[in-house]
């Protein structure tokens, strides 16, 4: 066994005993030994022994105190994948339970793949539903990204951008939604890293400078509530509680605030005995310090749906300074920390006791509402969707609580209920006055759905519902509709056809001559055809070309119709887009979003506009997508170098010479501005957009850069139409 990892063997067992001093460790000790031959001569891209990287996951597991088969499955998670080892030998050596989980962590192997995206949908999928049956599966892949974020500076630089934006994007938020509070925070910190090093550098720095007089701040606070508690009779700990970069950050964006503008750096957290403590110390504090409005939530009462139980208050403290203070038991203390983790009693499979199974409905629903999706792109970001939201809590007329996106309608509520119910939604009741169906739903609002078995579901709806599932229920019953118009359409063009070609267009229907000629055509059914005809993707002559019999010497064909959309006047590659199989289509790029080389995009066939070219993630191609067969793979053609216009927005202090500045860097960077736009906020920041002419996303972020370099400036991004509404 390689000795510089035999004593990290041997912290891993003490961790393990710490909390279950019945582990089996000779089955630790095996599966360590069993990993260490599979994996000999094998180095990370930083030189270290591979050996390494399993170790490290299992310690991470350690700290969500996990039973030893997750502990020998982390050990071996790479085997199947990066050695010559089986599952079969694994199933043999370890038993079926830890291949099992070993398989649901392996990595989907050899199948070939268009893209990375597709590739890394697919493993997401996989680890999706391995959670149906096992939820240490996702804990160990959870342990394993964390541990490659943490060494993440050995590979390159587009490698470090894709696993950084996939970690903020899916893993962060599943840590999030798991209740592992400590592993998001450091995932998000890791991802604003390497995904934005120049912000991390300075967000870091500043808050190093502020961290003494920060800690003496802190450490008075504490001073106080703990001679409170004390004189109150009240029990406990209180702790400071330092805020992660990411939420510093997340906080500057979103509020369009500089650094010196984020008042609540200070943070404590209080942990008591029971929960009527928590109450009491809340009314100490509040008795201390003046509450701020607004900025109360009890989490006790009302649970988050990973089961976090917390009181939060932000209190204007000492010198005038917000402080956010967070009060829990021992028990709450323990959930928020270990999520999911603390919770699960195993009965056999990794599955969750029946009394915790209640409390995590919504991972059942999570896998449930998405198992069924086939598209990779609508798969991801459906999962995203459901995973990275804030919530409100509402209930139903008989109390019942539902916990629901921030930003749902009562048409999502009436999808969380049933899919007959909110098929059929015409109208709601909130609080007993009826609201329309794009009513926003907040806390604490009582819902009634007000249904007619004559409604159906709306394209519009799309625009304004917040929930995967609402959005899936939709696109497929409008997909259904739209392919029955389709198949209406199409056999009305076939018949008029028929009829100029004297062919009877009852018997043609009926005819084994229109399957075969739908069959050579590529597709099913006749139906199959006919849809295609009404969409406007084949032609009825191409149709009747293949009901013809072979031309004889001397008869003339019926000549070949050119598809139904055609080409505009003049070169397609002007456009810089190609179409992938090289179909000769209209093209035009969506104004909605913009499209640049460098952005993924995406092509929708429009009825006698041909291709519209979207970018992947524009709301107006997701509310498009129900009907998948009209979408088309484009990409790029970087062989025709072109400069596309982008709107950029500055948002700045407001004093002498920033314009100047701002528009002298974006010069700098060869970019030229076409038109521009000021405007003065009351709290006297300047807001400076800009249309700028750019060659691609790469050019984009270096003239963002070295505007955000600028001296005042805040922020600097880009901005799309649809998000301007």
């Amino acid at each position: 066994m390689p000795y510089d990892t035999i004593t990290e063997l041997d912290q891993l067992i003490n961790r393990v005993l710490s909390y279950n001093p019945d582990a089996d460790v000779d089955l630790v000790r095996r599966a360590y030994a069993f990993s260490a031959k599979a994996h000999e001569g094998q180095t990370r891209r930083s030189g270290e022994p591979y050996l390494q990287h399993p170790l490290a996951v299992a310690g991470i597991l350690t700290s969500l105190r996990s039973d030893v088969t997750a502990i020998v499955a982390a050990l071996l998670h790479d085997t199947v994948e990066d050695t010559l080892a089986t599952p079969d030998e694994l199933e043999h050596e370890f038993g079926k339970d830890i291949a099992r989980l070993v398989e649901g962590v392996t990595k989907i192997g050899k199948i070939p793949f268009r893209n990375y995206e597709e590739k890394q949908a697919e493993n997401f999928r996989k680890m999706v539903l391995s959670m149906a049956d096992d939820i240490r599966v996702v804990l160990i892949k959870l342990a394993d990204r964390l541990h490659n974020m943490r060494t993440l500076q050995h590979l390159g630089e587009v490698k470090r951008q894709q696993i950084g934006q996939e970690t903020l994007d899916i893993y962060a938020p599943l840590a999030n939604r798991l209740g592992i509070g400590w592993m998001k925070n450091e995932l998000e910190d890791l991802c604003l890293k390497y995904l934005k090093p120049d912000v991390f550098a300075g967000l870091k720095l500043r808050v190093a400078k502020r961290d003494e007089e920060r800690q003496r701040y802190i450490e008075e606070v504490i001073r106080l509530v703990k001679l409170a508690l004390a004189e109150a009779g009240l029990v406990g700990e209180v702790k400071g509680r330092p805020k992660h970069l990411y939420g510093i950050y997340q906080k500057m964006e979103r509020q369009a605030i500089s650094f010196e503008e984020v008042y609540d750096l200070a943070a404590v957290r209080i942990i008591t005995d029971t929960k009527m403590n928590c109450y009491a110390i809340l009314g100490l504090i509040h008795s201390l310090w003046r509450p701020v409005p607004g900025r109360f939530k009890d989490y006790i009462a009302i649970p988050k749906s990973n089961l976090y139980q917390s009181l939060h208050t932000t209190v204007v403290g000492l010198k005038g300074e917000h402080v956010e203070c967070q009060i829990r038991t021992e028990d709450m203390h323990r959930v928020a920390e270990q999520g999911i983790a603390a919770h699960w009693t195993y009965k056999e499979h990794g599955q969750i006791e029946e009394k915790d199974r209640k409390a995590f409905s919504w991972l059942r629903q999570f896998v449930e509402w998405h198992q069924d999706l086939t598209d990779n792109r609508q798969f991801m970001d459906s999962v995203k969707l459901d995973l990275f939201h804030d919530v409100v809590y509402v209930f139903t007329p008989k109390g019942m609580v539902k916990e629901m996106p921030l930003g749902s309608t009562p048409v999502d509520f009436a999808y969380a209920i049933h899919t007959e119910i909110g098929d059929h939604c015409v109208g709601a009741k909130v609080d007993g006055k009826i609201v329309p169906l794009k009513h926003q739903l907040a806390s604490g609002d009582t819902v009634e759905i007000l249904t007619a078995p004559t409604q159906v579901p709306h394209k519009d709806w799309l625009k304004t519902v917040r929930t995967s599932r609402a959005k899936t229920k939709i696109k497929h019953w409008l997909k259904v509709e739209e392919q029955k118009r389709s198949i209406e359409i199409g056999r009305r063009l076939l018949e008029r056809e028929f009829r100029r070609h004297d062919m009877p267009p009852a018997q043609m229907f009926k005819s084994d001559r229109l399957l075969q000629a739908a069959r050579e055509s590529g597709f099913d059914t006749t139906d199959d055809m006919a849809a295609a005809v009404g969409y406007g993707r084949l032609s009825t002559l191409q149709v009747i070309n293949r009901l013809k019999p072979p031309s004889r010497a001397g008869e003339t064909a019926v000549p070949q119709e050119s598809p139904v959309v055609r080409p505009p006047v003049g070169k397609l590659e002007e456009k810089g887009v190609k179409v992938k199989g090289g179909r000769d289509l209209l093209m035009q790029l969506s104004r909605c979003c913009s499209p640049v080389p460098g952005d993924r995009i995406m092509g929708y066939i429009t009825r006698g506009r041909g291709l519209t070219i979207h970018s992947v993630g524009c709301p107006n191609l997701d509310a498009l997508d129900y009907d998948k067969e009209r979408l088309v793979e484009v990409e790029w053609d970087t062989t025709a170098p072109s400069t596309h216009p982008v709107k950029v927005s500055v948002l700045a202090v407001d004093r002498t010479g920033v314009l100047a500045n701002v528009s002298s860097s974006i010069s700098g960077c060869e970019a030229n501005i076409s038109r521009a736009e000021i405007a003065t906020r009351e709290d006297r920041k300047a807001v400076l957009d800009f249309v700028i002419e750019i060659t691609d996303t790469a050019h984009l972020d270096r003239v963002l850069k070295a505007v955000e370099r600028v001296d005042g400036v805040i922020t600097a991004r880009r901005i799309r139409a649809w998000q301007e509404r």
